[in-house]
């Protein structure tokens, strides 16, 4: 290597920092509070010739890791082939086609090439979570769906903008297929301006320290986190790993789907092998396979964080197709659930595989579930029209060092819920009970984090609820003795009576009015190891603090 160091961590950091400033400018630009308040966005830089992952944004999305790298793929592939439009100098795609790299609808991902020279230098992409991409019903989870037409607008890749101008025509197909699509425009720039930004910033990089000086640091970073990687799974017994999880219900055959998975470690790479899990399903809980390939890579990121992100640290993972099961998703399976709940079960399946080859850095499961809560509804006074798009944290499982994080963010990622004042403040709602579940995280000598319940309430006109999430009949397991957290629930109070979906925590065109509510319990995370082996003093101070009562205590874990 030529490259001494100090310059190689400084470019290190560079690319770090263009990908950093393009998630702050996306979020501070956005007006859909779930980019702008909860973060469900990320931005990357990608390598020209493949689309492999040169660098991610600290406060991206980690589950779009993976898949960008796919969608980028497909595109540089798409225009090798003639079959999408070669590039110009400020030319931006969009695509949002989860069986092209993707995961589902409303994950919607530019990309835009970064020229230097007459030549493609890499590629800056990014996705941000819209909340309404049309389908049949607002916001896009529809819990019934049998086919990818009734979840939204799919969009091939396309040049939304052509040398830095936005294409009207293709702007106004889009408009014209989703919800209060006068609110788009303020995202669609958003996610546009944040790549300029990057363009700019890299730009400003490249300049100081030459094109071919930046590459070779690109192509050390990579060799370094692939041999990271290799050094990390060095460290796990050779061996194959088994562990099984469920998903609740597709939500047309309320019955469960099961991801098997073994993981066989040879000292130099991981094997990931879902043979004998379900087979496709009629419901919106298939994943297409780059979810599938991103969902393990997080997995890997959550149990050996230390490794950089690149597509150096993928190399050492081989993950075998899983070909005749609902985690290789074609056209037309539907694929709502795949990104925000399938995708944290594949994590799931993989931290119950490695806890007792590691031990000490996997913990229980957590939480697992954004809990996608859409409403759509219509203002009575003044007619205006509406999506609300409402995820939620929930307990993360107990581990080696502790306790596990109460009211957490996905597995997938760091979204947070948008603030209650906010959601207050753009739409019609109001929310009676915003607090922690306490008492939902699994017994352990380690317990799990707890969950959220909340409880909102409709307060003007008429609106339709839906709901895709999960866990409401499998709580989050329990590792080495430790119980299993709560459930998922909910519970929607309409003229007075209060009812559960028939697929628990599933459902879609819920009719709402005026003082109709909705109420969510999150789950709680797993527990980890013997309760009975928990301190005395913490579970005292749970007592003490009314997380239990001395007799739910006495029970769980053996104390007062």
């Amino acid at each position: 290597m030529s490259l001494d160091p100090i310059t190689l961590t400084v470019i290190q950091s560079g690319l770090q920092q263009v990908c950093d400033e393009m998630d702050l400018s996306f979020s501070r630009a956005a007006f859909s509070p779930v980019i702008a308040e909860a973060n469900d966005r990320s931005d990357g830089i990608y390598a020209a010739e493949d689309g492999s992952l040169i660098a991610q944004g600290s406060q991206g999305l980690p589950v779009f890791v993976g898949v960008m790298q796919h969608s980028t793929r497909k595109i540089i592939e798409m225009i090798a082939e003639g079959r999408v439009a070669a590039p110009r100098p400020g030319d931006i795609y969009i695509v949002n086609d989860p069986y092209l790299g993707g995961t589902h609808l409303m994950d919607v991902r530019f990309a835009m090439p970064v020229w230097r020279g007459g030549e493609i230098f890499c590629w800056l992409s990014n996705t941000g979570h819209w909340p309404d991409t049309g389908g049949a019903v607002p916001g896009g989870f529809s819990a019934s769906a049998t086919a990818v037409e009734q979840e939204g607008l799919r969009l091939p890749p396309v040049r939304l903008f052509k040398q830095g101008e936005l294409d009207p025509e293709i702007y106004a197909i889009i408009c014209s297929n989703i919800r209060v699509a006068d609110q788009r425009i303020g995202d669609v720039k958003a996610q546009a301006a944040a790549l300029y930004v990057g363009q700019a910033r890299l730009t400003r990089l490249l300049d100081r320290y030459g094109d071919d000086t930046v590459r070779e640091a690109i192509a050390e970073l990579r060799r370094r986190a692939a041999e990271q990687m290799r050094a990390q799974i060095a460290a796990i017994p050779p061996g194959v790993y088994r562990s099984t999880a469920w998903i609740d219900s597709d939500g047309v055959v309320n019955d469960p789907l099961e991801i098997r998975l073994a993981i066989t470690a040879d000292g130099e790479k991981l094997t990931f092998d879902f043979t004998g899990s379900s087979a496709p399903c009629a419901g919106p809980m298939n994943s297409v396979l780059a979810t599938t390939h991103s969902s393990v890579y997080l997995a890997m990121r959550h149990i050996f964080p230390d490794v950089p992100i690149s597509a150096g640290a993928f190399e050492p993972l081989e993950i075998i197709r899983p070909e005749g099961t609902f985690l290789d998703a074609h056209y037309p399976r539907p694929v709502s659930g795949c990104a925000a709940e399938v995708s944290q079960r594949i994590a799931e399946a993989v931290f119950a595989a490695l806890v007792d080859a590691l031990p000490d850095r996997v913990s229980a499961s957590p939480a697992g579930s954004s809990g996608n809560f859409a409403l759509g509804g219509e203002v009575a006074e003044t007619g205006q029209s509406y999506v609300m798009y409402q995820i939620s944290g929930g307990g993360y499982g107990g581990y080696a060092g502790g306790d596990g994080i109460s009211n957490g963010c996905s597995t997938i990622g760091i979204s947070k819920a948008p603030p209650v004042e906010i959601m207050e403040q753009q739409f019609p709602v109001l929310y009676h009970r915003y607090a922690l579940r306490e008492g939902s995280g699994g017994a352990g000598a380690h317990r799990g984090g707890f969950g959220l319940d909340y409880e909102v309430e409709i307060l003007r006109g008429t609106a339709r609820a839906s709901f895709v999430m999960d866990h409401g009949r499998f709580g989050p397991q329990g590792v080495l003795g430790g119980g299993d957290g709560a459930v998922n629930e909910v519970a929607v109070t309409r003229s007075g009576e209060t009812f559960t979906p028939e697929h628990l925590s599933k459902a879609q065109d819920i009719a709402l009015s005026a003082g109709d509510r909705v109420r969510v319990k999150t789950p709680g995370g797993g527990g980890y190891g013997d309760p009975a082996a928990r301190d005395r003093a913490l579970v005292e101070e749970d007592v003490r603090l009314g997380r239990y009562s001395a007799e739910e205590a006495e029970r769980l874990f053996g104390a007062g």
